[in-house]
């Protein structure tokens, strides 16, 4: 299996595995899938500052990718990024996720994030899966938080922090390809606030 950085020529297969996926769950948070066109400009624009990158199956036709976007705002934040991944219906199961998070964190640790999240609707249990290896395997320090549906909200888990002064992240137009040597730091835990439907009730769910 290939893992590369997406280009032009993919717009058209992430598309077609991103749509179903909006049209037909709620895993997604969008409420209807973009146009070709749409995911185009997204994938531009995050190739400017963060890593998009696509794996390929063994006859070269893109079969699952993964991309990071900004966690927020605040200057606090700025070490820190969302994460996420979505394969192809027919190449689920097979390991793909497992090897597309290990080439993304290292992107991530050389541009000089921290911090990874990723946002998962529940009912998913491969997802959970695969964020939960990844947060115990990776050098990338990752955490998850799941609630119903569309009702997530994650909180800003508490960190520890560089030794000495940490560097801003940089564009990922100035990617150099050696890794550091240091290891990155690992996350403490992560909440998820979930609301009862039926009842009106919030709550807050510890989930690491």
């Amino acid at each position: 299996m290939t893992i590369r950085t997406a280009t032009p020529a993919d717009v058209e297969a992430i598309t077609a595995i991103y749509a179903p996926i909006v049209a037909n769950t709620g895993i997604s948070f969008e409420l209807a899938p973009p146009t070709v066109d749409e995911m185009g400009a997204r994938i531009v624009k995050t190739l400017h500052d963060l890593p998009w990158l696509v794996s390929e199956d063994a006859q070269g036709a893109v079969n699952g990718y993964v991309y990071a976007s900004r966690h927020r705002e605040r200057p606090a934040y700025q070490w820190s990024v969302d994460v996420t991944a979505y394969l192809r219906e027919d190449a689920r199961g097979q390991g793909v996720g497992k090897r597309l998070y290990p080439a993304l964190f290292a992107e991530l640790i050389t541009l000089g994030y921290f911090q990874a999240f990723a946002r998962i609707a529940l009912p998913n249990d491969a997802s959970v899966a695969l964020h939960a290896r990844s947060a115990s395997s990776s050098v990338l320090g990752t955490t998850w938080a799941g609630g119903k549906r569309n009702f997530v909200r994650q909180r800003n888990p508490r960190t520890q922090q560089p030794s000495g002064e940490a560097r801003l992240p940089e564009p990922r137009a100035a990617l150099s390809r050696t890794l550091p040597t240091r290891d990155a730091l690992s996350y403490r835990h992560a909440s998820v606030h979930t609301r009862d439907g039926s009842r009106g009730r919030e709550r807050d769910k510890e989930v690491l």
